[in-house]
Parts: structure tokens; C-alpha cells; sequence
């Protein structure tokens, strides 16, 4: 699945064997769902409840991912939302929600229920379970914030696939579905996409490039990324909710200001949500809320430039990320994505900053992230098999490492800062860096730290916080080259990773040696092989020091150097597993949770989770108590329940029914699962006989009707059977006895159970019940399937000569004749009557014994084969009988 995270909206995707890519449907059938949860005392709700309780949902979380408390946007989502309470994390300084002493949640819970829910419904939609995701992020997200996102999937359950930046998704999704239209000749495409919270504008080359592995595939490549974080629908929606708000206060319908009422102010944003959208298509509209505050309603009339002139400032700001992402190579298509670039004004400023006739219209503004998203989960999953189609991303802010060095000049002593590129801006990944450490001999530390920041706005550096990402220190050092103090130093290589997600990860530290040759040595590799060099692997932020050897592959067959080096592969991996949790490094400024943290974190969603089964099934109980109250009411006027049913039994039932309801209105909306169960199956088990007697009269015409044909047709088949000449028959008296001795009990079985159901009253338990004649079916059908098998595979034996040596075509020929059975064309000269064969019904036929073959028949025997050619019409012509 893919999970296009939005800040105001989320749309996932699904790819199953079967199945294209699709856009999974919510409970409620829309192709969207709101980003945001309701959490109250004994209950937890997805989806948009703010109007109805706005200090107890909670949305726009990706704002506060990875933030301190004393951060900008922190300090904004605040002001935006002063319903709720946000309190600073002691141990991490991060900020987490504070609704009472017992409910507390951060950011990362929150997000993690949300992707929870969206795995939920994913999972309904494909009707399988999904546990592999690929989920989509803002492009400028830094490392805080993506390892915030990878924590609160891990607390969702979920397995990350990958994040992948949003606006590389929508690339992909174009892509993808306009690959012949990619050739070796570079074309560049800018994706504008204003979505709710913030804005992206990204330069894309398509190209046809050779690989080793798959020959020449198209492939995409992130060329520049401009952005503002704070321009988006949602700070429209804001400006006009505070508009709205101001006008009714201006109507003076009521003493209190409105903007101090939280319930009020969320019913003024949702009008402020459809009033921007209809205002995209019209020139002016009426805004209006039944019972604003004090059962007052509110009803205004806005004018679309009164928008626009509320959000001039904002206009203003559309063309910027454009010329932030714009490099000299030549724009040939600028795409629209996200819904605010729907708002006329937008398109307006941005034609003019683009300078292009036209903007690109033709893409799914909404969906083309989760699509291209769940594209990469297929390609990434080893159960699809997808078309290749490459990815180069690219690093937004650049990484450096930062170092310090003591050196001595003129017997003067000094500190040396050092500074080495990592990753520079607009650095494609998934890379590997390695940064040498030279003249080191003793323990040391080293600093990562984002880069130049000089092309981001004061606002957005200040987000960041500090931009120190990490302080890693090295011990061992000086007894390294205490125990190999006869080799010469070739410095400390440190090993980077940024991941296909752009989150980087310290591999590994490594302490090079080179060995001094020995003069009795012939080459180089005598010398390794008497003394092999030695890797020191020193462990990031662990004390502990490993020893790890490397032995140079030895001279040999090329099989051999291949099962070395697969062996070599497999203890590599092996090694990597193991250390798997040491790689990643802690932010010394945002720290994860550690592993008490998280399992309380994961105890408490799961007490969620089993909340909210447990309300499910009761509302689930509830629901059917309910249901079988009215409708059993109902019923008990019905003609054919009135039929089966006493009036004494129909007021004993009714009067359950009626204290039932009396019970669910007092009580039952606050009994528990248990009791509503209990209360269901009393009335379920009251009503029981009255039920049963409905369902056996519905049942008796067509089951009867059934039975009467099977008579019909087996006994004609009987009768077609016998006709057969002694010295051609391929049925057995014993079989073609049995087979007469089930039609004789079957037809009186029915004939007698039907008069004595007649003389009963049909408020009496039935005796002719549907079951029974299922029943007697099942074993017409069975002796009937095994004559007409036998037919079917019965051998011909050869025919006995005549006495005089010579052969009687014309015998034969009559012989033949004569032991075809009767046919629905040939009928048999012996009249039959309508009870015993109903007109226009044809006996079995070898098709129809095919269809109807049953686990208990047996194939035939030779007893079962017929001599000379008079077999041939039974066994060629088996359909016949």
C-alpha cells in the first residue's frame, strides 16, 4: 500500500495480485480521508469530528514532527489551534498534547493511530491483510522529521518500504504512464503543487539511460526543489474564517465574541473550507451556519475579491519556490498538483512567474502521489513484477562533517577547525560517502552538521532548530595503533549511507593499517598472506572495540572465487543484521524513543486498538438488537406469518418485542456487549419456532417441484435401462433393482408425508421438512450418476462368430437397432402417463452425468462391459441414455 501523507488529507493506494493500482475507498466511499483523530475518554474517532469537538481532534500533526518546544512552528500551531494544551517533553524537549493527567499523546502517537486507520482501511478495501508501505513526505523534510514519520509507522505497525518525497511521487506517477514518450534527449518538467499546508516547486528530467542489469530505461531526476512551508489552502481557510468571524461580530447578534468560542470558530473554518472552493467558480457566494453560537445563525455574503484581497500577501508568494527551483536548463511543462492550485488567483500569479501560455492540467491533482507512490511499493515488493523505472532524488539540504585538529607551528600550538562536504545541496541518493580522518592516534569526536543554509529564509532556518544533526565520538582509537604499532597508519575512514529515504546513517568506522613488506617477500601478496591486514571497526557512540580480519581471496578456480565470494556476501549480510541497531545514530538534539518509552507508547495504542474493537462489536450487537426488534414486529403483521402463528404466541412475542424496545430506550444505549447479546438471543430463541415455519413453506414449492422431476426423469431412465437386450445389457439386476426399490420409497415417502402435512395445521411444527427432501434428492441423484458412469466408460467385448464362419451385416446392423435405448426423439412404443413423465423433459445424458458425479461412485468393472457391436451404441452414445 502507499499512504499519500497530507498535512489536512490522506489517500492510499493498494496494488494486489489481480488487481492495477487503485485508490482505496474509507468507510464513507471517498477517495480522501481527513489527516486527524478524535480522542475522548472511552473512545477514539478518525476522521473530520472537529466541528462537533474541537478540543478533543487533533490534525495538522506534520507540523510538529521533530520540533522542539521552544521552536517557530510550534509556537504558530499554537496560535492556530488555543483549544489545545501543548506541554514540553522533559527528557526529548520535544512537545507532546496534554488533554488531562491521564490522556497525554506527542506527535508521533497521533500520526501513528492516523497511518494505523490508514492501514485498516486498506487492508478492508483489498480484503487481505497489508503490513508493507511506502509512504510520502514533503520534499524539505529534514532528518528529524523523516525519522519522526519512521517512528510513527513502527508504532502503527507498519514496515516501511520507503518514504518518498511527495513531489518525486507525482513525478513518478507521470512517468510512468507517459513512458513512450521518453527517449535519450533530456526534457524537463516543473511539478507546482499547492497543497494544505505548504508549497513545492520541482524541476524533473525524463530520460532514457543504460543499466547493466535491465539495458535502457527511462528514468527520472529530481533537478532543483523549491519550497514554502507556511503557503498553503490552509492559511487561506484561516484568513477566511477569521473574515466571517468578523463580520458576524459586526452584525452585533450577540454580546459574545465569537472568536472566543472554539465549537463555534471550527463551524466558521468548515464554512470557510467550502466557501473558498466555491469561490474558485464564482465571482461571489452567501455564506451561511444554522445556530453559529446561541442557536444565532450567521449568513454573509463574500465576494471573491475580498478574498483575494485577504490573501494578497500570500499571492504574493506563489512565484518564489518557482525561482528557487529554476536552473538554467529550459522548462518545456509546468504541471498543476494539489488542490489550493485550484484557486483562480494562483494560477493567475504563477502563469505570469513561469512565463508559459498555458499551465499543465493533466494529471490527477488529488491522487497522482499515492498512485506513484504505491508504483515504487510494487517495484520495491519482491511479490510484483513492475516495468523499470529509475529514481534519482535528491538531498534538499546539504550535510557536512565537522571536525577539530590540533596542530604546531613555530613550537606555537593551535586548534584547527576542518569542515568536509558530505552531501552537497541537490545531491542525488540513495549514496555512500566514506570521509578520511588522518593523524588521529588517540580517541576523538567529530560533529554532522547541516551544510550552507544560506539559500533558506531566516523563518526556515529558525524551524530547524540547532543544525547540528549529531556529535559522534570514537574511543579505541589509541589502542589500535598500540597493538599494531609496527604498521603505518592510513587514517579512519568514516562510512555514511543516505538511504532511499533520504535519512542518513552511519555505517561503520574503520581504523586502515598498512603492514611493512618483509625483504624476503616475492610480491605483494606473499606478504598479505603472511601477515594479512588487519580492519579495527570502531563502534559509533559504543565503547567497545572489534577486531575483524580480511584475508585476500586465494588463487583458484573461477567456481571457487564465486562460492568465496557468496560467502563472503552472506557473512556480510549476516554482520549487517547483527549490527543493525548500532548504525543508527541518535539526534543529540531530537532523540528517539528510547525502549521503555516506546513500549509504553505501543501498550497504550494497543489499549486503543482494543477499545475500539470492543466498541465495534458492541455497536455491531447493538445494531442487530435493534434491527431484529423492528423487523420481528413488523413481520408478525405479514400474511404468511399471520398464517403460521397463534394469537397466543403472536401476544407473547409481541409483548417480548415491546419490553425489548421499552428496555432500549431506558437502558440498553448504556448496557454492555454482554447484556445486549443476552437480551438478542432471548428473543431470537422465542421467535425461533415461528421463523422455521415460514422458512419450510417458503422452501416446499421449489424443492418439491425438484423432487417430482427426479422421479420422473429416473424413472425413465429405469425404463430405458430394462429395454436393453439380455446379451447387451451393462447394468446388473442387483443395480437396476436398487435403482426401482429408491424411486418405489422415495415416491411413497412423498405422497404419504405430503397428505399428512396437508391435515396439520400450519401453525404446527411441520413434518415435511426441506432438509428430509434434500435428502431423498441426493440419493435419486447418486444411484441415477452411477448407472449412467458405468454406461459412459463401459468397454465393448468382442463379438462371437457365427457358426457357419460366416459374418451377418445385416444381423448386426439390426442388432443395433435394437439395443439403442429409447431417446426423448425415439420414445418407447408403451404409453406413459403425466404423473409418471412430465412432457418436454429428457432423460440424463452423459454431460449431465459428468456435471452431477458424486465422491461415492465407483468406475466400472468388467462385469459391467457388453460383447460384440451391440456395446458400441451404449458406450459411444452414452448421452443417449
Amino acid at each position: 500500500m502507499s499512504v499519500d501523507l497530507g498535512s489536512e488529507w490522506m489517500k492510499m493506494a493498494i496494488v494486489k495480485p489481480g488487481v492495477p493500482m487503485e485508490i482505496v475507498l474509507n468507510k464513507e466511499s471517498r477517495r480522501k480521508t481527513p489527516t486527524a483523530v478524535c480522542l475522548k475518554e472511552n473512545e477514539r474517532l478518525f476522521g473530520d469530528s472537529s466541528v462537533k469537538n474541537p478540543k478533543t481532534v487533533y490534525l495538522h500533526l506534520q507540523s510538529l514532527l521533530g520540533k522542539k518546544h521552544d521552536n517557530l512552528q510550534v509556537a504558530l500551531y499554537q496560535k492556530r489551534f488555543p483549544e489545545h494544551q501543548l506541554q514540553e517533553d522533559p527528557v526529548r524537549g520535544t512537545v507532546y498534547f496534554k488533554y488531562s493527567e491521564e490522556m497525554q499523546y506527542t506527535a508521533e502517537e497521533l500520526l501513528g493511530m492516523v497511518l494505523n486507520y490508514s492501514c485498516g482501511l486498506a487492508q478492508d478495501f483489498a480484503e487481505q491483510p497489508i503490513k508493507d508501505a511506502v509512504i510520502t513526505v514533503p520534499a524539505f523534510f529534514n532528518q528529524a522529521e523523516r525519522r519522526a514519520v519512521l517512528q510513527a509507522a513502527r508504532l502503527a505497525g507498519l514496515k516501511v518500504l520507503q518514504l518518498i518525497n511527495d513531489n518525486t511521487a507525482v513525478a513518478l506517477n507521470y512517468g510512468v504512464f507517459r513512458r513512450k514518450d521518453i527517449d535519450n534527449t533530456a526534457k524537463n518538467v516543473m511539478f507546482y503543487d499547492m497543497g494544505s499546508g505548504s508549497t513545492t516547486a520541482t524541476i524533473v528530467t525524463y530520460q532514457t539511460v543504460k543499466t547493466k542489469e535491465s539495458g535502457t530505461q527511462p528514468q527520472l531526476q529530481i533537478r532543483g526543489v523549491g519550497f514554502d512551508r507556511g503557503l498553503g489552502g490552509f492559511e487561506m481557510d484561516l484568513r477566511l474564517r477569521d473574515h466571517l468571524a468578523k463580520l458576524f461580530n459586526e452584525q452585533k447578534k450577540s454580546k459574545k465574541d465569537v472568536r472566543e468560542n472554539h465549537r463555534a470558530m471550527a463551524k466558521l473554518l468548515k464554512e470557510a473550507q467550502r466557501l473558498k472552493t466555491v469561490l474558485s467558480a464564482n465571482v461571489d457566494f452567501m455564506a451561511q451556519v444554522e445556530g453559529l453560537m446561541d442557536d444565532i445563525d450567521f449568513k454573509s455574503k463574500v465576494t471573491r475579491a475580498e478574498f483575494e484581497n485577504l490573501c494578497a500577501d500570500l499571492f504574493e508568494r506563489v512565484p518564489q519556490p518557482v525561482k528557487d527551483a529554476l536552473s538554467a536548463n529550459e522548462i518545456e511543462q509546468v504541471i498543476l498538483v494539489g488542490g489550493a492550485t485550484r484557486v483562480p488567483k494562483v494560477q493567475e500569479v504563477l502563469l505570469k512567474a513561469v512565463e508559459k501560455e498555458e499551465l499543465g492540467k493533466n494529471i490527477n491533482a488529488d491522487e497522482a502521489a499515492a498512485m506513484g507512490a504505491v508504483y515504487q511499493a510494487a517495484a520495491l515488493s519482491k511479490a510484483f513484477k513492475v516495468k523499470p523505472f529509475l529514481v534519482r532524488d535528491a538531498a534538499v539540504f546539504p550535510i557536512q562533517v565537522d571536525f577539530t585538529r590540533e596542530t604546531e607551528e613555530e613550537g606555537i600550538k593551535s586548534v584547527k577547525h576542518n569542515k568536509r562536504i558530505l552531501f552537497d545541496r541537490m545531491a542525488p541518493y540513495p549514496q555512500r560517502k566514506v570521509i578520511t580522518f588522518n593523524r588521529y592516534n588517540t580517541d576523538f569526536a567529530f560533529d554532522i552538521n547541516y551544510g550552507d543554509l544560506s539559500f533558506l529564509t531566516k523563518e526556515d532556518i529558525s524551524i530547524f532548530g540547532s543544525l547540528n544533526l549529531t556529535t559522534v565520538r570514537l574511543s579505541g582509537v589509541d589502542g589500535s595503533f598500540l597493538k599494531h604499532a609496527d604498521a603505518e597508519s592510513k587514517g579512519i575512514k568514516a562510512h555514511f549511507n543516505m538511504d532511499e529515504s533520504g535519512v542518513l546513517l552511519l555505517d561503520r568506522v574503520s581504523s586502515c593499517c598498512t603492514f611493512l613488506l618483509p625483504s624476503s617477500c616475492q610480491s605483494r601478496t606473499q606478504a598479505f598472506c603472511l601477515r594479512p591486514d588487519v580492519r579495527l571497526k570502531l563502534l559509533c557512540l559504543i565503547g567497545d572495540v572489534e577486531d575483524e580480519e580480511e584475508v585476500p581471496p586465494e588463487s583458484g578456480t573461477e567456481s571457487q572465487d564465486k562460492d568465496n565470494k557468496e560467502e563472503a556476501e552472506k557473512e556480510k549480510q549476516e554482520e549487517s543484521e547483527k549490527n543493525a541497531k548500532r548504525r543508527s545514530f541518535s539526534f543529540s538534539w531530537i532523540s528517539p524513543f528510547g525502549d521503555p518509552s516506546l513500549t509504553v507508547f505501543l501498550c497504550r495504542l494497543q489499549d486503543l486498538t482494543d477499545r475500539d474493537v470492543a466498541k465495534q462489536e458492541r455497536e455491531k450487537t447493538l445494531n442487530s438488537l435493534e434491527a431484529f426488534i423492528f423487523e420481528t414486529q413488523d413481520k408478525l403483521y405479514q400474511e404468511e406469518f399471520q398464517l403460521v402463528v397463534s394469537e397466543e404466541e403472536k401476544d407473547q412475542i409481541s409483548a417480548k418485542l415491546r419490553e425489548a424496545s421499552e428496555w432500549m430506550d431506558e437502558d440498553g444505549y448504556t448496557a454492555t456487549t454482554k447484556q445486549l447479546r443476552e437480551k438478542l438471543s432471548k428473543l431470537k430463541s422465542l421467535s425461533k419456532d415461528m421463523f422455521f415455519r415460514v422458512e419450510e413453506r417458503r422452501k416446499w414449492p421449489d424443492h418439491l417441484a425438484a423432487l417430482e422431476s427426479m422421479l420422473n426423469t429416473s424413472t425413465f431412465f429405469l425404463r430405458s435401462a430394462k429395454m436393453i437386450p439380455v446379451d447387451d445389457q451393462i447394468f446388473t439386476d442387483v443395480e437396476l433393482n436398487l435403482l426401482e426399490k429408491v424411486i418405489n420409497e422415495t415416491t411413497t415417502w412423498k405422497n404419504e408425508t405430503v397428505a399428512e402435512q396437508e391435515k396439520r395445521s400450519p401453525q404446527e411444527r411441520p413434518v415435511l421438512l426441506s432438509k428430509d427432501i434434500e435428502s431423498k434428492l441426493a440419493l435419486l441423484d447418486r444411484e441415477v450418476n452411477y448407472l449412467l458412469n458405468k454406461a459412459k466408460f463401459a468397454k465393448p467385448k468382442a463379438k462371437a462368430k457365427a457358426k457357419n464362419g460366416t459374418s451377418s451385416d445385416k444381423s448386426n446392423g439390426t442388432s443395433e437397432e435394437k439395443t439403442i435405448p429409447p431417446t426423448e426423439e425415439d420414445p418407447p412404443a408403451k404409453s406413459e402417463t403425466p404423473e409418471e413423465v412430465q412432457p418436454g423433459e429428457a432423460p440424463p445424458t452423459a454431460e449431465d452425468a459428468a456435471q452431477t458425479e458424486t465422491d461415492d461412485q465407483t468406475p466400472p468393472t468388467e462385469e459391467a462391459t457388453t460383447t460384440g457391436q451391440a456395446a458400441k451404441p451404449a458406450a459411444n452414445d452414452a448421452g443417449e441414455l
